[in-house]
């Protein structure tokens, strides 16, 4: 079940590696509050399509050698990443309107389950 739930997950960090990288000005745009945290920065968001990318890829291999400190360390990005956005989210007064919907269930249950599952994933090994 860990292991799928990993597996899962490096399917959404690479869908949004992608979107980032190929299609950076439609997500922009399209993300709610993205726009409104500065002007648009190629280099700035295909940094950030890599980070999403590598930690897919610790996600995928930890997943797949049942390596839970790989997979721990393909969390950890996007579980820093969550922590900053609430500190967004609070500096904007704790506000449940479309952006805290996206940080909610684009960033904060994501990063979290991942990092669940890599810790869980131990509890795997052994298993067919």
């Amino acid at each position: 079940m860990w292991r799928t739930t990993l597996f899962l997950i490096s399917g959404l960090f690479l869908a949004i590696a992608a979107s980032m990288w190929f299609t950076p000005h439609t997500w922009y745009e399209t993300v709610p509050g993205v726009a409104m945290m500065g002007p648009f920065n190629l280099h700035f968001i295909r940094d950030i399509a890599l980070a999403f990318l590598m930690s897919a890829g610790a996600l995928i291999y930890g997943a797949w050698k049942l390596n839970s400190g790989v997979a721990i360390t393909g969390a950890a990005w996007p579980c820093m990443h969550g922590l900053f956005h609430i500190s967004i989210w609070i500096g904007r007064g704790v506000p449940l309107d479309d952006i805290a919907m996206v940080n909610l269930f684009g960033i904060q249950l994501p990063a979290w389950l991942a990092l669940a599952a890599a810790i869980k994933l131990q509890t795997e090994k052994g298993r067919p």
